[in-house]
């Protein structure tokens, strides 16, 4: 008898591209997403798609405590341009124990705050893909891969031969294929906001959110 899978809870701070990417895959994949953002228009985006979605400043210690982040299995620090409020934001997550809080960071430095504060993982998606293997997986396919559940990898991987001389919007990878774009690396430079009409060129990789079981079968399918 097939194990049932474990219905997660999970808190996303920051719904600017990179969260929300993360915020809708962990949704579709069934878990309870909270996604949190200060900017009313970017909740009211995702609302249809999480569990539920709050406009609140992570610097208000009561809009904060009104959120129950003791009820969550895990936490995501997305939020862009505000050191002080993503410092804010991994100090408040630790202090209501959730158990693994993941920040986003956008250089070394910022990485070595949060990391003497406390955050579990750090990602620096400009740097590196969103982060060094955590969990190696023997897939050749897979160049570089980091888990945000037990269900989705934010991964980086060879870019398919069907795909090659097409663009992000002739694939449009999210309605055929269920992933979310989040980079694009040509001769070892990663463009976060790729054109979504400049061509795929041949030997480039990409960095996609999306549930395990969509990338092997993207990967599997692209042998054939």
């Amino acid at each position: 008898m097939k194990k049932k899978e474990t219905v997660k809870s999970y808190v996303i701070f920051g719904i600017g591209k990179f969260g929300r990417s993360i915020a809708e895959e962990l949704a579709e994949a069934g878990h309870n997403v909270l996604a949190v953002d200060r900017d009313p228009e970017k909740v009211s985006a995702v609302a249809d798609t999480v569990t539920m979605a709050a406009v609140a400043d992570v610097n208000d210690a009561r809009q904060m405590e009104n959120l129950g982040l003791s009820d969550f299995d895990a936490a995501v620090v997305s939020t862009t341009g505000d050191l002080s409020a993503s410092v804010m934001c991994v100090m408040l997550t630790k202090e209501a124990g959730i158990p693994l809080v993941i920040a986003k960071a956008s250089d070394e430095r910022q990485a070595k705050v949060f990391e003497r504060i406390g955050a579990d993982r750090v990602i620096i998606p400009e740097k590196d893909a969103a982060a060094r293997v955590v969990h190696t997986l023997l897939n050749k396919d897979y160049l570089d891969v980091f888990e945000l559940s037990d269900d989705i990898l934010l991964a980086e991987i060879t870019l398919r031969k069907d795909w090659e001389g097409k663009s992000l919007r002739e694939l449009d990878l999210r309605r055929s294929h269920r992933i979310n774009v989040a980079a694009i690396r040509v001769e070892g430079d990663l463009f976060i906001n790729w054109d979504a009409d400049k061509l795929l060129p041949k030997g480039a990789s990409i960095v996609v959110i999306a549930d395990r079981k969509t990338l092997d079968k993207v990967i599997k399918d692209s042998a054939k």
